[in-house]
């Protein structure tokens, strides 16, 4: 059955999704457009340039997740090096028009404080602005706009993914648990494991930086529930992430079984939509 993709943001949580897209491959669910915002926009863009799900599990599995992190300057704590050099290795100069099914990522302008869906120009630039959480990244700045993580007003693209194919049915891949969930979610103190970091966390700033992330987080949590009760997808597939801290070091193959284990759970809102 074909259907349309929309893949929420979480942090280093998203590695799920890659375990959702090689569930739903195995059930026969055929994803023909595909919306991400944040994580879900790394995993998007990399499915989308046309690369299965367990290349993407093994050759994430490689990486060494330190490296992705390192401090910054400017306008973030952190910069994209890492992240720039990883994503390289799945996009390296693809453009949209490349791509070989329709994808759209969300991104939030700080000028016109907008959404945009972005599907023009080169993807990896469009990645690392869904990936732009204030503070944490630094924003990519155009003549025109100043580009943030679209997890700031959309973190899970329902309407993107909508009107990517609008005759299909739209599943939400939502990394925000159940509100009786947040109780098992890690404490402020366990959010942040990344190696760059642990010497930052015993400063005022590192314990500033950390309550900013854990902001973020809550802000995220309400805002995908409420939209997502406000724009209805057909079916939404909630992995359990709880465990996982938003920048921890993750074992990829257990996060993405998280995703194979959420798609079995809606099998049967999933198979309802053929009927």
């Amino acid at each position: 059955m074909d259907i349309s993709l929309a893949l929420g943001g979480g942090g280093i949580r998203g590695v799920a999704h890659l375990g959702v897209l090689r569930s739903l491959e195995k059930e026969g669910f055929r994803v023909r457009a595909v919306a991400g915002t944040s994580a879900g926009g790394v995993a998007a863009a990399v499915y989308a340039a046309g690369w299965k799900p367990e290349e993407m599990i093994e050759r994430f599995g490689t990486v060494d997740q330190s490296s992705l992190y390192s401090f910054g300057g400017g306008k973030a704590v952190l910069g994209n090096q890492g992240v720039r050099e990883m994503l390289g290795m799945f996009l390296e100069d693809e453009t949209f028009t490349d791509l070989q099914i329709p994808c759209a990522l969300s991104t939030v302008d700080m000028e016109s404080m907008e959404v945009l869906a972005l599907q023009e120009g080169k993807v990896l630039d469009a990645v690392l602005a869904t990936i732009a959480i204030p503070s944490v990244f630094p924003p990519q700045e155009t003549e025109e706009a100043c580009l943030v993580d679209g997890g700031v007003l959309d973190v899970v693209p329902v309407e993107t993914a909508r009107s990517l194919a609008p005759e299909l049915p739209v599943v939400a891949v939502s990394l925000s648990p159940p509100r009786e969930r947040w109780k098992d979610l890690k404490t402020m103190d366990q959010v942040i494991t990344a190696p760059v970091l642990r010497s930052l966390a015993r400063t005022n700033v590192g314990r500033a930086f950390e309550i900013s992330i854990r902001s973020v987080e809550i802000m995220n949590h309400w805002l995908a529930l409420s939209r997502l009760e406000v724009e209805k997808p057909e079916v939404v597939i909630t992995p359990d992430i709880t465990r996982i801290g938003m920048l921890e070091t993750v074992d990829v193959e257990a996060a993405a079984a998280l995703g194979d284990q959420a798609v079995q759970e809606a099998l049967p809102a999933l198979r309802a939509l053929r009927e």
